[in-house]
């Protein structure tokens, strides 16, 4: 096994050599390629994704992971339009961000160019495949693929069209590969090619993610919770922040950008929390509270410390009554995960002040969490969202993966 993924990471590092000088047209027409062969090859799609779901079932796998797994013609539609989405978005290679001119004449600047290699370790949903790849691809990246074993005929399926469009295109195939057995083994031995692989993202569980970490010998771009937070001010407009609470909780409540701890400003908790509880019940959440919630809202359940750190993905929120904005802050810096806070206020001042003194990946004013999705900010499509400020914070779009290189021009400047 480790003698096959060193193989796969040799080959991976001579493809980006050629991905990183692609032309944007080569880049292009490869992604093009790739979204018409998913449509022509729908069938043989389906056929593979059906032996996952089989077998998933006859494993007894939740109807949430099963859910995950299907490639529906939905589903389908939307990886063939994300190939196109991105085959038309800007290309960042080669772009200089920044010019400036020393007093000896030299002009220095700032560069793009890509990271080289990307590891992506995954979990569940196909869709991952095509999405990974596509940007990858676009950004002048050789990217591995190891996604579950209970999605590995759809995925295998998948990258086996990348490939062939991508020789098709005149680009290296091996700028895609993807790790084709479900050996645990694999992505050990994927971890420790620190020389031929430049950065790690992992997409998945918690779990996952702190196998990744643990392991991994190169860098990695990752968020391992989103515990995301609302304050509700005082003063806000109480039916947008129903609404937009609403949203953020019930919309998607297994994403990672939805909210799980709801905060409100004392002076409104009377008015606000009996409505917006009624709200939520009608919705199925289930609400734990602080005492003061709890004298809000009969049949609160009482609130634990864990309950504040918690990541529930699932239909339950914490609710907690706190006496300003201040307090709020310190809560977020305190249990937060740095991913996504969101504050419901009509104040210019504070909104600006919640704004500079959160530290999370986005930061909304008057606006669900739901909105931390690298499309829905205008990227274009995301790999993931990392919340660690290295090298990239929040969503990570094609330009998040790469990098920038300095160059210089001179005129036969010499140092004395």
């Amino acid at each position: 096994m480790r003698e096959q993924i060193l193989e796969m990471g040799k080959r991976a590092r001579e493809a980006s050599h050629v991905m990183a000088t692609a032309g944007s047209g080569l880049k292009r027409e490869a992604l093009e390629r790739m979204a018409s062969a998913l449509e022509l090859e729908r069938d043989s799609i389906e056929a593979a994704n059906r032996k996952d779901v089989e077998e998933a079932e006859r494993r007894g796998l939740a109807k949430a992971k099963i859910e995950r797994l299907i490639i529906s013609p939905k589903v389908l539609h939307e990886m063939i339009e994300g190939l196109k989405e991105v085959s038309l978005l800007p290309d960042p290679v080669g772009e200089v961000t920044r010019m400036w001119t020393r007093p000896n004449g030299l002009q220095v600047g700032k560069m793009r160019i890509p990271l080289g290699v990307i590891g992506i370790v995954y979990e569940s949903r196909p869709n991952v495949t095509v999405d990974s790849a596509a940007l990858c691809i676009k950004a002048g990246n050789a990217v591995i693929l190891r996604g579950g074993s209970e999605a590995f005929h759809s995925n295998s399926r998948l990258a086996a069209i990348l490939r062939k469009s991508l020789r098709e295109a005149g680009l290296p195939q091996d700028s895609v590969q993807f790790v084709d057995t479900v050996d645990r083994q694999a992505v050990l031995d994927l971890l420790g090619l620190e020389e031929y692989v430049d950065v790690m993202i992992p997409r998945g569980g918690e779990e996952l993610i702190r196998f990744v970490v643990q392991n991994a010998r190169m860098p990695v771009l990752k968020h391992y919770k989103g515990v995301c937070h609302i304050y509700v001010d005082c003063g806000a407009d109480i039916e947008m922040a129903r609404k937009i609470c609403l949203n953020a909780k019930v919309q998607r409540p297994a994403t990672c950008n939805a909210m799980e701890t709801l905060l409100v400003h004392g002076e409104i908790a009377a008015s606000f929390l009996p409505p917006m509880a009624e709200d939520f019940r009608r919705n199925g959440v289930e609400l734990r509270g602080c005492e003061r919630t709890r004298a809000l809202v009969p049949g609160c359940a009482a609130a634990t410390e864990d309950d504040w750190f918690a990541e529930y993905l699932d239909l339950v929120l914490a609710v907690r009554v706190v006496p300003d904005m201040d307090e709020a802050v310190r809560h977020i810096t305190r249990y937060g995960s740095q991913h996504t806070e969101a504050i419901v206020t009509e104040s210019f001042e504070r909104a600006h002040r919640f704004v500079r003194q959160v530290q999370s990946s986005l930061v909304l004013v008057n606006a669900s969490t739901r909105f931390n999705d690298g499309f829905q900010l205008g990227l274009g499509a995301e790999i993931g969202i990392s919340t660690s400020k290295l090298h990239a914070f929040g969503p990570m779009g094609i330009e998040e993966l790469t990098t920038t290189k300095f160059i210089a021009f001179g005129n036969g400047q010499l140092r004395g």
